[in-house]
């Protein structure tokens, strides 16, 4: 069977899209895997994956929705496959007119759109409520006819199970042993790390506002800024002289820092899209065996409290994300207690091992 995964927006070597999903059909002699990526670095192969170049992504998002997609589309026509996966909510056009031609085609949800489109800074608030409801009426619409639907969150496959019955949930849940290091391979410092997109609605600004209320504890920051404007702002922030900015890692490194911290921080804002998300960074942190600081809501707290891993705050007051830092800092016992139920919990469920046997599954009945 050859099947190709689909993406407009998003890196060709992608953690969800090629790191995991491309690279585990791969091991599966019967799949002959392709991707097809917008990013202008030509055709390459890598862990049997062949992938294909749909040319860099436009500038705008309008372009990159329209012209973009569209030389995602006719170079998924030229490499013709049986199968095609898809990653982005722009690219369900192209799935409808792939299933005119006969073709298998399964969407992958990595996001509540509908819900997402409501906290977006750049739409105003009447037209965030009328985007979210026209995109809402088309995805009833579009999904009900592709073969099956693929979510990143049980929450979302709830919703999708009421569109089409052949929906189910594959979790980004970490790949056992790529960011867990031996504890006897590092020195633990008083430093703490957040890793991942950096942006106000995920909670940066309180973050580097709670340094200010610490003494002898620095942050290791892990991303890049989504705009400029955002990092200029919080480098005139008292608490900016804690900061370690690193930049982008790549996974290795993001190992070596994560093995040097005492804690993982994922505080996102109280937001549509955020508080039914599982966010990837709080298990891989617990891969690592690191406790995490989250936010408060209750399908996190539920994470957090019931494997006993870490502390729940509210990710809108920097003096109780300080406050949860010290505590973890200072208390290496209890730290230590923390980090090892965390990654007890990603052994035992929160691990890609459980979700590849579900992608497997999915293309086992396409087969069928």
């Amino acid at each position: 069977m050859k099947i190709a995964h689909l993406t407009s927006a998003h890196t060709r070597y992608d953690i969800r899209i090629f790191i995991k999903m491309c690279v585990s059909l791969a091991k599966d002699k019967r799949f002959d895997v392709n991707l097809i990526s917008a990013d202008g670095l030509g055709k390459d192969v890598k862990e049997n994956v062949t992938i294909h170049d749909a040319g860099a992504k436009s500038g705008s998002r309008i372009s990159r929705m329209t012209k973009t997609v569209d030389n995602v589309y006719k170079k998924a026509l030229e490499i013709d496959c049986d199968v095609y996966h898809l990653h982005d909510p722009e690219l369900i056009p192209v799935g409808l007119k792939l299933k005119k031609l006969g073709k298998k085609v399964i969407f992958d949800a990595h996001e509540d759109l509908p819900k997402q489109l409501k906290s977006k800074p750049y739409l105003n608030k009447t037209l965030r409520f009328i985007l979210s409801n026209l995109f809402s009426l088309y995805e009833k619409y579009s999904c009900r006819k592709f073969d099956y639907i693929v979510t990143a969150t049980p929450n979302i496959r709830d919703k999708f199970l009421n569109i089409n019955k052949n929906s189910i949930d594959i979790n980004n849940f970490p790949i056992l042993g790529e960011l867990s290091i031996s504890n006897e391979s590092y020195t633990k410092k008083n430093e703490v790390c957040y890793v991942g997109g950096i942006s106000e609605i995920r909670g940066i600004k309180e973050v580097i506002n709670a340094l200010e209320y610490l003494d002898g504890i620095k942050l290791n920051l892990v991303g890049k800024f989504n705009n400029k404007t955002l990092e200029e702002e919080v480098k005139t922030y008292p608490g900016w002289k804690k900061v370690n900015h690193l930049g982008f890692l790549e996974r290795d490194e993001v190992a070596d820092v994560m093995g040097r911290s005492k804690a993982g921080i994922v505080t996102f804002h109280p937001l549509p899209n955020h508080v039914d998300a599982q966010p990837n960074k709080m298990f891989e942190y617990m891969s690592a065996k690191l406790p995490i600081i989250t936010s408060n809501f209750p399908l996190w707290r539920e994470i957090v409290d019931g494997n006993s891993c870490g502390t729940c705050v509210d990710p809108l007051d920097s003096k109780q994300i300080a406050q949860a830092i010290k505590e973890i800092v200072d208390n290496e016992l209890k730290a230590d207690e923390l980090a090892k139920n965390g990654e007890k919990a990603v052994l035992s469920k929160y691990n890609w091992d459980i979700e590849e046997q579900k992608l497997y599954k999915i293309y086992e009945d396409i087969i069928k």
